[in-house]
C-alpha cells in the first residue's frame, strides 16, 4: 500500500486535535471526557503555580478548579493512580487492561535490589489487617522502625517500601489524598467491583493497549506505542502490527524541517483528518508535563522546538531556568516562559521570557501572553 503522506500542518492539527488542545478551552466536555480522551493525565509533586495534573486539565477547560479533581477521581471513582511511563491518573475503564502492569511491576521489583530491605513476609499481611481495621491510611501513619539506607538518593523506609510493593502490584490503591499525601486502601475498597473483576486474556489486553495508543497519536511508530502506556515491549507491539494490518494504514508524516517519518495510522486518519479544523489563536501556558510536550522528539518533530524541563539540571547548568512554560498559540510554539518567581499568591509575574526564531513579538502578543498567565494564576482560587 502506498504510504498516506501528511503535510507538517495537517500533523500539527491532528495532535493538537487528539490532544485536546485545538478547540478554545472553554465549554470543554466533562471532565471524565477529558481523562479518556488523553489517556492519562500525569501527577507530579511539584507545584509552582500548580501541580502538573490540575494545570494539564486547566488547559483544556479554563473552568476547571483543583478540587474537581478530587470528586470526579476518589469521590466518584472515575480514575485510579497508577504507573504508566510515570505516576499518572488512568480512567477507570482502563483498569482491566492494567493486570499486565501490575504483573509486570511485581516480576521487577522481585528482581530489584531496591527492594531487597522489604519487610519479613509478615509485613504485607500486618499492612492489610491494619488498613483493614482502621481505613485509609498514608506512610506517615505507620512506625517506620527504621532510618532510609544512607546516601541513597530517594531513599524509603522498609515500611513505605513495603506500601509501594503493595500498591504497584495492585494489592493497594490510592484511596485519595491529602495535598499531594497519597493515602493508601485495599484495593478492594477503591476499585468498583465491576472492573476489577473484569478478566480479560493477555492477548486482548495488548490489542486494546495498542489500539488505544494510536487513536490517541493520531499516528505512530512502534516506538511511539511502546512508549505510550509502557505497558508492551517493542517485540509485542511490532507482532501487533503484523497481525492487524486490515485496521492500519501506512503514512508518512512531515517535520517541521521539512524531512519525512514513516509510521502507521488507523484505518480512519483520512476520515478524521477531513474533519480537523484549524486550531483556536488562543494563546497558552503549558505545563511541562503536559501529555502534548511530554515526547520531546515528537515536538522537535512536529513544531521544531526544543524543550527540556531543567528541573534536575543542576543550576549552573540550566539554559532556560528551573521550571519554564512552552507557549502555544494556534499550531506554533512561539515562546518559554519563566513564571518561577514572585508571590505564591496573585498574579504571578514573568521573570523571564524567551521568543522563538521567526516569531514577530508585538505589544499584542505580551499582552495576551500576560493575561493567560493572569488565568493561569488564578486556577488555586
Amino acid at each position: 500500500m502506498t504510504p498516506l503522506r501528511i503535510s507538517n500542518r495537517t500533523a500539527r492539527w491532528l495532535w493538537l486535535d487528539v490532544q485536546g488542545l485545538s478547540p478554545a478551552p472553554l465549554g470543554a466536555p466533562p471532565l471524565q471526557e477529558t481523562v479518556s480522551k488523553l489517556g492519562y493525565v500525569q501527577l507530579d509533586s511539584i507545584c509552582n503555580l500548580s501541580r502538573a495534573h490540575h494545570h494539564i486539565l486547566w488547559s483544556r477547560d479554563q473552568s476547571y478548579r483543583e478540587a474537581d479533581l478530587h470528586a470526579y477521581a476518589y469521590r466518584d471513582r472515575g480514575a485510579f493512580e497508577h504507573f504508566s511511563h510515570d505516576a499518572c491518573l488512568l480512567p477507570m475503564s482502563t483498569y482491566p487492561m492494567w493486570a499486565r502492569r501490575f504483573a509486570q511491576f511485581r516480576a521487577k521489583l522481585d528482581r530489584s535490589s531496591w527492594y531487597a530491605t522489604l519487610p519479613d513476609a509478615n509485613e504485607p499481611r500486618n499492612i492489610r489487617d491494619r488498613i483493614g481495621r482502621e481505613g485509609p491510611l498514608c506512610s506517615a501513619d505507620f512506625d517506620h522502625g527504621q532510618s532510609p539506607r544512607p546516601k541513597a538518593m530517594w531513599a524509603r523506609p522498609p515500611i513505605k517500601l513495603a506500601l509501594d510493593y503493595m500498591w504497584y502490584c495492585g494489592e493497594l490503591s490510592t484511596a485519595y489524598r491529602k495535598g499531594f499525601q497519597k493515602y493508601y486502601d485495599l484495593t478492594e475498597h477503591v476499585i468498583p467491583e465491576t472492573v476489577r473483576h473484569t478478566a480479560v486474556p493477555d492477548a486482548d489486553q495488548i490489542d486494546w493497549l495498542c489500539h488505544a495508543a494510536i487513536d490517541r497519536l493520531g499516528y505512530a511508530t512502534p516506538g511511539d506505542l511502546k512508549r505510550f502506556w509502557e505497558a508492551v515491549s517493542t517485540a509485542e507491539v511490532r507482532d501487533w502490527i503484523a497481525r492487524v494490518t486490515d485496521d492500519l494504514v501506512p503514512v508518512q508524516v512531515e517535520g517541521a524541517d521539512g524531512s519525512w517519518r514513516h509510521a502507521f495510522a488507523s484505518a480512519s486518519i483520512e476520515d478524521r483528518i477531513a474533519l480537523l479544523t484549524q486550531p483556536t489563536s488562543r494563546l497558552r501556558v503549558l505545563n511541562p508535563f503536559d501529555p502534548a510536550i511530554r515526547d520531546r522528539k515528537r515536538l522537535r518533530f512536529l513544531f521544531g522546538f526544543d524543550y527540556v524541563n531543567e528541573i534536575f539540571v543542576p543550576k549552573a547548568k540550566r539554559r532556560w531556568g528551573y521550571y519554564v512554560y512552552p507557549v502555544l498559540e494556534g499550531d506554533r510554539m512561539i515562546a518559554r516562559v519563566d513564571l518561577s518567581g514572585g508571590p505564591k499568591t496573585g498574579v504571578r509575574p514573568i521573570v523571564q521570557q524567551w521568543i522563538e526564531p521567526g516569531v514577530r513579538w508585538s505589544d499584542r502578543r505580551q499582552q495576551r501572553l500576560e493575561a493567560e498567565v493572569a488565568r493561569l494564576s488564578r486556577l488555586q482560587d
